[in-house]
C-alpha cells in the first residue's frame, strides 16, 4: 500500500492582483524528510510556504496537509507550525515568557518551554528580553516556539538568516532530528551549501512553476561541467598535462602567478577524473581539487539562467 504524502499539491494557482505567483504547482512530500524550496526572488517560494501555513488560500487547485484539504472552509490542521516573514514575538517579554504565552494560547502548559529553549541553544538567555536579541537569536526563538507543538509539519522561510556559529550548529540538528522522528520539514533558503547538507530533496521554482523537484544529488547532476580549483605539487607540469587532457580546459584568465601552486580547470566529472590520473602518472601530487561553485549552486544557476553571484 502506497503511503499518502504528508503534503499534496495539485495544480496550485495563486494570483495577487496582476502578479501570477504560482502557476500550476504540483508537489508530493512524504513524512520524514527535509525538503528545500529554491528559486530566484519572486519565484513563488514565500507564497507556497504561506499556503502551507494557511496564511493564504489558493485560487485554484487542491492542497492537502496531513490529510486535510486547505481551503476557505477549513482551518489548518493540528500538527503544523512555522513562520514565513519572521517569527511573531513580543520584544518587551523575555524569551521564556514569549514561549509560555504562546503555549497557553495554544492550550498547552509551560512544561515544554525549557526543553524547546535547550534544543535551540537559548537556555542561557531564556530570561533576557527579546528586544535585545539579534536576528539569528530571534530565528532560533521562533523555531523554539514551533517546537512547542511537536509539529508533524514544520514550515520555515530562511531559517538560517542571521545565525551565528552556535545557531548554525543547533538549527540543522533540530531540523534533522524532526525529520528522523517522522516530521516533514519544508524550508526556503538562499544558502545552497546548507540545503545540500540538510535536505533530502529540493523543489526549484521559476516564475511560479516547478522547474525541478527531486533528490539534491539529481539536481546537482544537472550541471555537465564545473570549474575546479586545483593545488598541485608541480603547477607547471599540471598546466601542461591539462592542455593535453581531452575535455579539460585550463582557464587562462585565472592561471597562477609565478611560484603559485593554484590553477583553475573546467571539465566533466569523467574528464577531471582522467586528468587526476594523468597527474598521478606524471608524478604530480594533487593537494586540492574542489569546485569553485558547489554543484547544487551551479545547477541552480544553470537552470534559472542566473549569473554567478546574483541574488537567489
Amino acid at each position: 500500500m502506497v503511503e499518502r504524502p504528508t503534503i499534496r499539491a495539485r495544480a496550485i494557482r495563486k494570483v495577487f492582483g496582476d502578479v501570477l505567483a504560482l502557476d500550476g504547482v504540483d508537489l508530493d512530500l512524504p513524512a520524514g524528510q527535509v525538503h528545500g524550496l529554491i528559486g530566484p526572488n519572486g519565484a513563488g517560494k514565500t507564497t507556497l510556504l504561506g499556503l502551507l501555513l494557511g496564511l493564504a488560500v489558493a485560487d485554484a487547485g487542491e492542497l492537502e496537509v496531513l490529510g486535510s484539504r486547505i481551503d476557505r472552509a477549513s482551518s489548518l490542521p493540528d500538527g503544523v507550525a512555522g513562520f514565513v516573514d519572521g517569527p511573531g514575538l513580543y520584544p518587551s517579554l523575555t524569551a521564556r515568557r514569549n514561549l509560555v504565552a504562546l503555549a497557553r494560547l495554544r492550550g498547552h502548559g509551560g512544561d515544554r518551554v525549557d526543553d524547546a529553549l535547550e534544543r535551540v541553544g537559548l537556555t542561557d538567555v531564556a530570561d533576557d528580553r527579546v528586544r535585545g536579541f539579534s536576528l539569528g537569536m530571534r530565528q532560533r526563538l521562533g523555531l523554539a516556539a514551533a517546537l512547542l507543538t511537536e509539529p508533524q509539519v514544520l514550515v520555515l522561510a530562511e531559517p538560517a538568516n542571521g545565525l551565528d556559529p552556535a545557531g548554525a550548529r543547533h538549527v540543522p540538528r533540530v531540523l534533522s532530528a524532526l525529520a528522523a522522528g517522522g516530521a516533514t520539514v519544508v524550508l526556503s533558503s538562499h544558502h545552497m551549501d546548507d540545503l545540500a547538507a540538510l535536505c533530502n530533496e529540493v523543489t526549484l521554482l521559476l516564475r511560479g512553476r516547478v522547474v525541478f523537484s527531486g533528490p539534491v544529488a539529481k539536481l546537482a547532476a544537472e550541471t555537465d561541467e564545473l570549474d575546479h580549483r586545483l593545488r598541485a605539487s608541480d603547477p607547471v607540469a599540471a598546466r601542461t598535462i591539462a592542455r593535453l587532457t581531452p575535455h579539460v580546459q585550463l582557464l587562462p584568465d585565472t592561471e597562477p602567478r609565478s611560484g603559485d601552486d593554484v590553477l583553475f580547470v573546467r571539465g566533466t566529472v569523467a574528464a577531471l577524473d582522467d586528468y587526476v590520473l594523468r597527474l598521478g602518472a606524471g608524478d604530480v601530487a594533487v593537494r586540492e581539487l574542489s569546485p569553485v561553485v558547489p554543484p547544487l549552486e551551479a545547477a541552480y544557476l544553470k537552470l534559472t539562467g542566473a549569473e554567478a553571484g546574483a541574488s537567489s
